[in-house]
């Protein structure tokens, strides 16, 4: 098991991330260019959705702004794009990740990276790769909970680069950390956002509002 936040201490640009855990998750986004900076979460009747801090600056809406986290019954849906909403339009989290691919960012083709957790404490977790051949890989780990203290963590890059490296392996098994230690972790110029749910509590940090 690693050390989650030395692991963010360590990295300047991991971009968005998933954390699942006992009773709990985290999401953080972060971002290089103005666009991607110019963001903030706010939640919803269901969940949150990213809004543009400054929306008169926005150059394309396409890839930054879509619903994170929505419910879907009484599980909870939590991913880095718009496949949220096709995971809950067809109620299974599987099926919907089936019918999405990476993102049309090239040279990055950026992965799309997903997590549902279920009322019994399992939960799922998806990354959606860009294969040499221009095909996708399909990736989905399925675990049956987590103990106490302990998450699993998933990033849609190894590491900063140009292009962006794609994350590679399984999802890190990693100690669960305290939301305040999370978003302290996260490099101070590349964060943007970050959303906990902790037992039902949810705590959203944004940068562009001083957090």
């Amino acid at each position: 098991m690693q050390d989650l936040i030395e692991l963010l201490k360590n990295n300047a640009y991991p971009g968005r991330g998933i954390v699942v855990g006992k009773n709990r998750v985290y999401y953080f986004i972060m971002g290089r260019s103005f666009n991607s900076r110019n963001r903030i979460f706010v939640e919803t009747e269901d969940g949150i959705r990213t809004e543009a801090h400054q929306p008169e600056l926005v150059e394309d809406p396409s890839l930054i702004i879509y619903h994170p986290v929505r419910t879907m019954g009484d599980a909870l849906v939590v991913t880095n794009g718009d496949q949220t909403d096709t995971i809950v339009e067809k109620g299974d989290f599987r099926a919907g990740c089936m019918t999405r691919e990476f993102e049309p960012d090239a040279p990055n083709f950026t992965p799309r990276i997903s997590t549902i957790l279920y009322a019994d404490g399992s939960f799922e977790l998806s990354i959606l790769k860009h294969q040499d051949n221009g095909r996708c890989l399909r990736e989905f780990f399925c675990y049956e909970g987590a103990d106490e203290g302990v998450g699993y963590f998933l990033s849609t890059y190894d590491q900063d680069g140009d292009p962006l490296p794609t994350f590679t392996g399984e999802p890190i098994e990693v100690a669960m950390p305290e939301p305040d230690e999370v978003w302290a972790a996260l490099n101070v110029d590349n964060k943007i956002s970050l959303y906990c749910n902790v037992e039902g509590e949810v705590t959203i940090y944004n940068k562009n509002l001083g957090d």
